[in-house]
């Protein structure tokens, strides 16, 4: 445990020296600000750059506080996924191409040990600048809009958490199988992309699939409870993020024997 833990903080020290702990957190918080404040102000900001007739005016539905809070999450699943694989694509990668995940497995440190507090890092990371950027994408709704309750905020929160530790976790497990940290990236996304693409398609036959989590967290907003289906794309998601966990273990293990 020990060993684990120590190869923890060198990884939480290590995105302080790349300044992760800054840059990561404030990305989330813009995104999340952005659509409440955006949408606020839509009319104002089309009537000072449009050319528009005289005595034109400009009237748009004013959606609903969860209506807005979830266009926020909708960034994430766009912005946030890309920023969250350009982060970590190069978490592992970067180190077994430069020759230091070598050095490091000389000594005595087990694959599990540095595949998962690698991961574990990158999580803790994930998650802190997730719930800053949606604590103020729902502080910002409540002063714009209307309230929402904590009890749906905290909900949505963390059931969507999931399908990003998730798409982290996908990230990592192509660390395991790649040394180029570019190769990382672009297969990582084009499975997330596949996934969201295949899910959508095939909606009424994949419930369970974690992309589904995404229109899951949308019905939890809109309509303040937790469908049926959400239970089974929750456990399927687990499962996979401790599978692709194992999987990583697993193949970098063999991966750094050949």
């Amino acid at each position: 445990m020990s060993q684990w833990l120590i190869i923890l903080n060198k990884e939480i020290l290590e995105m302080g020296r790349n300044f992760k702990w800054i840059w990561f957190p404030i990305s989330f918080i813009l995104l999340g600000v952005s659509e409440p404040i955006t949408t606020y102000y839509m009319p104002q900001i089309l009537d000072s750059v449009g050319d528009l007739p005289e005595g034109a005016v400009i009237k748009f539905p004013t959606p609903s506080a969860p209506e807005v809070l979830f266009q926020s999450i909708a960034q994430y699943n766009t912005i946030g996924l890309l920023i969250i694989v350009l982060a970590s694509m190069g978490l592992i990668a970067a180190e077994r191409k430069s020759g230091v995940a070598e050095l490091i497995l000389v000594k005595p440190v087990s694959y599990f040990s540095y595949v998962t507090a690698k991961w574990a890092g990158a999580m803790l990371l994930l998650w802190v600048a997730y719930f800053l950027g949606f604590l103020a994408s729902w502080y910002y709704v409540i002063i714009l809009f209307e309230h929402v309750s904590f009890t749906v905020f905290f909900i949505s929160f963390g059931v969507y958490g999931l399908w990003l530790s998730f798409a982290l976790t996908v990230t990592v497990f192509f660390n395991t199988v790649f040394k180029s940290p570019g190769v990382v990236g672009f297969v990582s996304l084009a499975t997330i992309i596949i996934l969201n693409l295949v899910s959508g398609m095939l909606a009424h036959v994949l419930e369970w699939s974690p992309a589904q989590i995404s229109d899951y967290t949308s019905t939890i907003l809109t309509g303040g409870n937790m469908p049926d289906e959400a239970w089974g794309a929750i456990a399927v998601t687990a499962g996979c993020i401790v599978g692709l966990l194992a999987l990583s273990v697993s193949v970098f293990r063999k991966k750094e024997h050949t």
